[in-house]
């Protein structure tokens, strides 16, 4: 029977989530982001070398594993390009071809960042 195990955190960041599962991920099959967006933050140390993981999964480290960004998960086409291209220049192989990404998870283009700030002010925000 298949296993799955889940990391939540109840302190709204900083509680190490990232470290417990880059150890958990050691011995599973993949990892899956659930929620959140790019403005979290994931620092690892592997082999010494300090990586800084916004959107993928810290299973990516790991070159057997796929990993896998849910529906619940809000994507910045820009920020997941750019942490792509900094794993790749890092030496992490096969990111894209062990990626997967939702179809139903959310983006945020140019344009929500460009009518955010206004559309709140606005209501009256």
């Amino acid at each position: 029977m298949a296993q799955n195990v889940v990391v939540i955190g109840s302190q709204w960041g900083d509680e190490g989530k990232g470290k417990i599962v880059d150890w958990l991920a050691e011995q599973s099959g993949g990892v899956v982001r659930f929620q959140g967006g790019h403005n979290a933050g994931h620092t690892l140390v592997v082999g010494g070398k300090k990586t800084i993981l916004r959107l993928i999964p810290s299973g990516i480290l790991h070159e057997k594993l796929d990993c896998f960004i849910g529906s619940g998960v809000v994507v910045s086409p820009e920020a997941l390009l750019g942490e792509i291209d900094e794993l790749i220049a890092a030496g992490v192989k096969n990111v894209e071809g062990r990626l997967k990404i939702a179809p139903t998870a959310t983006l945020i283009l140019p344009y929500h960042i460009a009518f955010g700030p206004g559309a709140r002010s606005i209501e009256g925000r």
